[in-house]
């Protein structure tokens, strides 16, 4: 297990690229000698020599570059400007269990028994929020819901990758919260029978729908993506106590068949779908004041506060 984290802080001259080592920020391109290792898309797009300067900076060379302390430094996303977010739905047994009850109707089948591949909707790079700050909720919806996600982050680009050298793309883990608006899936006075019912973007992408954080770990500490546990609090209370063998789609079916539709770049993030206990489930919704957090086993804690 690798001993250090990546993370984007805000510094003087803007953001950087940090690598944290003992509860201590060290600027990335200071620590590996990497001049060029100013963002974190820099250090991602040279994964295959980063991940040795990593190692040697975490082991010895960051102690030599002069620190900052992790609890007063200001953490961006850890990828400020990834390409892509693709987001999996309905991707856990209990949450669909749970969704189908809500909705009154019958459970689907298991989508590979019926022939259906991952499906994915994708956020937008103004969505994302960063750790520890203040999620602005949107003034027009009233239904605002949770989704704890562990969440890949690419490292090499790919495309029409097999499912057994999937998990060789992903330079890392971090965590992320997909807020929905509930009351806006839907469109109103749109028959149900019409492509064009559904909003996503009022649903999906308004401003702050995407919390990511706090820092991306490298792909080792997570051996298995399929099984490690997950959860997330609204104000200390537990709302979602589920774990990854629940997913229907593998993170690696999701990463072999993304890259059938499109290069999958360096940075991307590929949130992974949420587990049961969301808020429609239990007819609660977030408000302002509330604090948000998620959690995975290994990768940490991304919380947030609403407003």
């Amino acid at each position: 297990m690798s001993q250090y984290k990546l993370v984007t802080y805000q510094s003087p001259q803007g953001p950087r690229a940090g690598l944290v080592v003992d509860e201590t920020v060290f600027d990335l391109a200071a620590a590996t000698g990497r001049a060029a290792y100013v963002s974190m898309l820099d250090v991602l797009r040279d994964w295959d020599d980063a991940k040795g300067l990593l190692h040697d900076a975490a082991t010895g060379a960051a102690k030599k570059a002069q620190g900052r302390p992790l609890s007063s430094t200001k953490l961006l996303p850890p990828v400020p400007t990834p390409a892509g977010i693709f987001c999996a739905g309905a991707n856990f047994t209990d949450h669909m269990m749970e969704m189908a009850k809500v909705q009154n109707i019958a459970p689907e089948p298991d989508p590979h028994e019926v022939g259906l591949k991952p499906w994915h909707f994708i956020k937008l790079m103004h969505c994302l929020a960063a750790p520890d700050s203040t999620v602005q909720l949107p003034a027009y919806s009233k239904m605002v819901d949770w989704e704890a996600e562990l969440t890949a982050v690419i490292g090499h680009p790919a495309r029409d990758v097999s499912l057994e050298r999937a998990l060789d793309y992903v330079a890392g883990y971090t965590l992320a919260n997909d807020l929905s608006a509930r009351d806006f899936t839907k469109r109103p006075h749109v028959s149900d029978t019409s492509p064009f019912k559904f909003d996503w973007l009022s649903q999906k992408c308004f401003e702050d729908a995407c919390p990511v954080g706090p820092w991306i770990v490298p792909a080792d500490n997570i051996p298995d993506p399929q099984n490690v546990a997950i959860k997330l609090w609204v104000n200390d209370v537990i709302k979602q106590d589920s774990h990854t063998s629940k997913m229907i789609f593998t993170l690696a079916e999701q990463i072999s068949h993304l890259s059938t539709r499109v290069t999958l770049q360096p940075g991307d993030l590929i949130l992974t779908g949420t587990p049961a206990g969301v808020g429609l489930a239990r007819k609660e919704f977030l408000k302002a004041g509330d604090v948000v957090k998620v959690w995975v086993d290994g990768v940490g804690t991304l919380t947030n506060t609403c407003a």
